[in-house]
Parts: structure tokens; sequence; C-alpha cells
């Protein structure tokens, strides 16, 4: 049996956002979302899981410098101090929760580790509060 291969890159980035829906009264926001219904921020931070073959002559599963460009490129440097809701075009329209922006991560990231393959996304948003999206 060949072992399943994984290496993990993480980056931080600093965004506002609020969450609301604009269909819903400011009570039911207020139930639903608490005290993120007005502007906030938060410290973020992002963890990209690549898996893959090792390659025989780095001893690599990919370039870990690669991960890190792609990701700054693609995500980082998109959300990194920027207002989630106003800011970010591939956010327009959506809550800007833990879990959207890791799906929004994800689908951004995914097609750049060819041949390795993205499995997970985890977003942090506090020292309480993460969400992953992992590939199927």
């Amino acid at each position: 049996m060949t072992p399943s291969l994984r290496i993990t890159r993480r980056a931080t980035f600093a965004a506002a956002h609020i969450l609301c829906r604009d269909d819903w009264s400011d009570e039911k926001n207020r139930d639903v979302f608490g005290a993120c219904t007005t502007d906030h921020g938060h410290n973020y931070v992002i963890e990209v899981t690549v898996g893959g073959a090792l390659d025989a002559e780095t001893g690599m599963v990919v370039n870990l410098k690669h991960v890190d460009a792609v990701l700054r490129r693609e995500f980082v440097d998109a959300v990194d101090h920027r207002h989630l809701n106003r800011d970010v075009d591939f956010l327009r329209g959506v809550i800007p929760t833990a879990e959207n922006v890791a799906l929004a991560a994800f689908q951004r990231l995914e097609p750049h580790f060819k041949p390795a393959r993205l499995l997970k996304v985890r977003i942090v948003e506090t020292e309480n509060n993460a969400a992953e999206v992992a590939a199927d």
C-alpha cells in the first residue's frame, strides 16, 4: 500500500465583514447572526492542504513556495485588509460566513496544484471558530 502524502501551508489575513440578509428584518438578522450584524473584522488564518505522489527528484508532493505563491495570488491578496461584503468580487452576493469564505477559497485555489490535489481548506475566524472544506 502506498501511503497518502499531504502538506499544509498556513497564511494569515485581516478582513472586515457583516453577516446579514437584506431581505430579513433587523430583528431576524440579530437572532440568527448576533453581534455579527454590524461591521467588524477578524484576523483570519487560512490553512491549505495539498496531497499527491512524492516526486522522486525533489522529495516533495508540491513545492511549498508554489503553494504559498498560489495561496497569496489567488486568495490572500484579494481579501487581505478588505471588506468581504463590499470589496471582494468573488464574495459579492454571498454572506461571508467562515463556511462561505472557506468554500470560495477552495474553489479559487483548486485548479492550481496539478498534478497534486487540493484536499482541504480551513479558515480559522477566531480562536473558537473554524470552517473546513474538503475534497470528496
